[in-house]
């Protein structure tokens, strides 16, 4: 069996982030959690993960910058942007940047499987 892909899941609203990391344990991943931009950068720093799923729209610091920051100083791991603020303009800003995908909340939990596992996969 390969390992569990490792997966942070960085998103505000607490209630979303426990959701979340729960149903991709269930999926089995490996799964950890940043409640903001800065707890994100830390962590990524800190653990070996292969993919992201990152809120756009957090205080202090924004999923963008997170983005910035991953694809400049840990480029291997994927990112896809999670956002509740679906317009095009997001989604151009995410792919300029570097994100895999881009996914708008609320999500649908099986799609939202099929997408990682494709930039898992890719």
């Amino acid at each position: 069996m390969p390992d569990k892909s490792r997966i942070l899941v960085v998103d505000d609203e607490e209630a979303l982030r426990t959701v979340l990391s729960s149903e991709l344990v269930n999926a089995g991943y490996d799964v950890a959690t940043a409640s903001d931009g800065d707890e994100a950068i830390t962590v990524v720093q800190n653990k070996k993960f292969d993919l992201v799923l990152l809120d756009i729209k957090m205080p202090k610091v924004d999923g963008f910058e997170v983005l910035k920051f991953i694809k400049k100083n840990l480029p291997a791991i994927k990112v896809i942007m999670l956002t509740g603020f679906a317009d095009l303009k997001n989604a151009i800003e995410s792919k300029k940047h570097g994100a895999e995908d881009f996914v708008s909340k609320p999500y649908d939990l099986v799609d939202l499987l099929t997408t990682i596992e494709r930039v898992l996969s890719e």
